[in-house]
């Protein structure tokens, strides 16, 4: 399982790293044979008025999945505490679903179980970013059905997730609706709405 430790406004100390270690691999201990990266980001703040300025974001890489958690507060120290906290109540959400439905592993629908999602992210990579993205990051997307997706949604902390169509081969958007639900974001091709069979199944998105 490798660990990688990112900082922005921030110099990596050893003890910090140290403590990142601690916490995180603690949190994910007992999903080890799971998980194939933890990716680590700290960050803290430059502009006063961004209030809480110390943030913890960790990716974990976990069977063709992603975890995903965030938090921030005023002591990076805690922030790594409430993150760490996070993933290990996710990591437990993970298991407990991939129990209850029993069905194959992601990497196992993709043949690739032994293979690394990704390599290093920041080793031997240039990339020309737009002016304003300050971050730019590299996935697996296997594809999956919409159903799949809302669950990885739930898994990322974010309010949207972008997946590759099983049914279609498309690259689509599920995300939170502001009044509940959920919605889907689906390509026209030539004009015309492509009819997905997963996506009735949605909810009526």
């Amino acid at each position: 399982m490798k660990l990688l430790i990112h900082g922005k406004n921030i110099e990596i100390t050893d003890s910090l790293r140290e403590y990142v270690n601690q916490k995180i691999e603690k949190a994910a201990n007992h999903y080890k044979n799971l998980t194939t990266e933890i990716d680590v980001h700290l960050s803290v703040a430059r502009n006063p008025r961004i209030t809480p300025s110390q943030t913890a974001e960790v990716t974990l890489f976990v069977n063709g999945s992603v975890i995903r958690a965030e938090e921030s507060s005023e002591n990076l120290y805690a922030s790594i505490d409430l993150v760490a906290d996070k993933i290990a109540r996710q990591l437990r959400k993970y298991k407990e679903k991939r129990n209850s439905n029993g069905r194959a592993k992601p990497t196992e629908l993709i043949g690739s179980e032994d293979k690394p999602l990704i390599g290093d992210l920041v080793a031997e990579r240039t990339v020309e970013l737009p002016e304003n993205v300050v971050r730019c990051k590299y996935f697996s997307m296997p594809p999956m059905t919409v159903s799949e997706a809302l669950e990885q949604l739930e898994m990322v902390d974010h309010d949207f997730y972008v997946f590759q169509n099983q049914a279609s081969g498309e690259l689509n958007v599920v995300y939170e609706r502001n009044h509940g639900g959920y919605g889907l974001i689906q390509p026209r091709v030539n004009g015309v709405e492509a009819p997905d069979p997963q996506a009735a199944k949605a909810s009526q998105i």
